[in-house]
């Protein structure tokens, strides 16, 4: 139940032993969903570049190079992975602004509470809506998330699953989180010819219902979007004023 399937496949994305085989195999680097140079508008906005981040779900991907790069002094980078972390330590080992540990994204205790100001996450939790057990694997990666934010810090979310499927995760009233969402288009994407030149800019926010929801007349340029949620850690008084949206069977 609560599985995403609709963009999954036989292969269990949660699994060490999958991504140790793939990274064996494949070698190089692949950046998931964007490059930095697509998502460089949204996070420049919302993480400064004195943040500490947390970067879930490295992988083998160039992006944390690339936000170096432009500024960022400080980037935790983890990995369920062994065979991809150890990769990147070899290639970033003269990097002092790039640190990598193995670690599972649902038991991040290595951690002291509120020790991010934001965490940037690029399909892991996609991974995990995979697998078997879903709904339980993605409240330990999000409660954990959660626990790491400083009160203020962010949660950047680049995923594929649209809010129907992404905000009864997101919007638990223990995250305490208030989220914005962006939609952009995938790499390579070109609009019809027949389209708007009015058509609002991908870095403005996308209005959504009060559950957080796409408007029912909403239609996207591009049918294999991805999405974006900005999830802000709001103080403990804020609380009780955020809306809730509770799990149902029709969430997959």
């Amino acid at each position: 139940m609560f599985r995403d399937t609709s963009s999954c496949n036989t292969y269990n994305y949660g699994d060490a032993q999958y991504w140790d085989a793939r990274y064996v195999q494949e070698g190089g680097s692949f950046d998931w969903y964007q490059r930095y140079s697509a998502l460089r508008p949204f996070v420049r906005k919302y993480v400064p570049s004195t943040a500490r981040l947390l970067m879930v779900g490295c992988g083998n991907a160039v992006m944390s190079e690339d936000m170096v790069k432009d500024g960022y002094e400080d980037i935790m980078n983890i990995d369920i992975s062994l065979v991809a972390i150890e990769m990147m330590r070899k290639k970033y080992g003269n990097i002092p602004q790039l640190k990598y540990m193995q670690m599972d994204v649902r038991d991040m205790s290595f951690f002291p509470d509120e020790s991010f100001d934001s965490v940037i996450d690029k399909g892991t939790l996609d991974s995990l809506m995979c697998g078997t057990d879903a709904p339980i694997s993605s409240a330990q990666m999000l409660g954990e998330v959660s626990r790491l934010l400083k009160p203020g810090g962010t949660y950047m979310l680049i995923t594929y699953g649209d809010p129907s499927a992404r905000m009864p995760h997101l919007s638990r009233p223990v995250y305490n989180w208030k989220t914005v969402l962006y939609i952009i288009p995938r790499p390579g994407f070109k609009k019809l010819e027949s389209c708007s030149s009015t058509t609002k800019s991908y870095l403005e926010p996308v209005p959504t219902t009060e559950k957080g929801l796409l408007p029912s007349d909403f239609v996207l340029e591009d049918p294999d979007s991805h999405f974006i949620y900005v999830c802000k850690k709001m103080d403990e008084t804020e609380l009780s004023k955020m809306p809730t949206y509770p799990l149902t069977n029709d969430v997959i």
